[in-house]
């Protein structure tokens, strides 16, 4: 049975993933944003080893969640499933000064990975949306740029596949994925959307944990437990790099030697 970390599983796909590896006899340290929601989480996964907290939207509360994750030991499996929408109709900075929607989902997962013991697998929970990203990188923080919420999201989600398959490279003894869920109907994705719930959280929990060979891969983008081919840019080496380098410059986390 496997060891695995869950970003963001106090409700949506996060929590659904986090009971479903316990159902599968897992053990699962989950993850929430405050004490408040910590003890909900508690609630709603009674089977948790551990609920950490941390908002994702602050680099001094990553870096210590980060560090207290690394005191219950290695994980099998880190998946990095927290993000805030695309609905965000400004551009709310953090008290560290950077847009809210890029510190949680690009630098967060980022800082999580650079800092934490390196699992055996990694996965990144990617969006369709990802497409409609900047290939080229440039303006990460939208100091250029009119302020757009939906291409923002859709940058970050372009970053957490640079990053996944910028750490399959770096790291080739760990497996490292995206996988995008589809336009499922939790608090993030609304009411109105098309997707199967049941099959949003199903293909990162198989990515975490299955021994199946078509799961023992790296670098591969999925969806609904089948491999789907990702924007061209995703591949791009001096993407991935700049990417990184601009994630250790914002953040001031470099990725440890290897």
């Amino acid at each position: 049975m496997a060891y695995i970390f869950v970003t963001g599983s106090s409700d949506g796909l996060g929590l659904m993933a986090a009971q479903l590896l316990i159902e599968q006899g897992h053990t699962v340290v989950a993850h929430a944003r405050n004490a408040q929601r910590a003890e909900h989480t508690r609630r709603v996964i009674p089977g948790a080893k551990a609920v950490l907290t941390g908002d994702l939207g602050s680099l001094e509360e990553t870096c210590a969640l980060a560090a207290r994750a690394n005191e219950l030991g290695a994980f099998d499996a880190v998946i990095h499933n927290a993000a805030i929408g695309y609905k965000e109709k400004t551009r709310k900075l953090t008290a560290d000064g950077l847009p809210q929607v890029l510190q949680t989902n690009t630098l967060a997962p980022y800082i999580l990975t650079a800092r934490m013991h390196k699992p055996k697998r990694l996965v990144y929970v990617s969006s369709e949306l990802h497409r409609k990203g900047e290939q080229n990188l440039e303006d990460l923080t939208w100091e250029q740029r009119p302020w757009n919420g939906s291409r923002a999201y859709s940058d970050t989600k372009l970053h957490d596949i640079f990053l996944a398959f910028a750490f399959a490279r770096l790291w080739p003894d760990v497996l490292s994925n995206a996988m995008e869920p589809g336009w499922m109907p939790t608090k993030m994705g609304g009411p109105n959307a098309s997707g199967d719930l049941d099959q949003g959280h199903r293909t990162q929990t198989w990515l975490a944990v299955s021994r199946d060979p078509e799961a023992m891969v790296s670098s591969g983008y999925f969806y609904h437990l089948q491999p789907r081919k990702p924007a061209g840019a995703t591949q791009d080496v001096a993407l991935q790099d700049k990417l990184l380098n601009a994630c250790a410059k914002l953040s001031g986390v470099a990725i440890p030697a290897a």
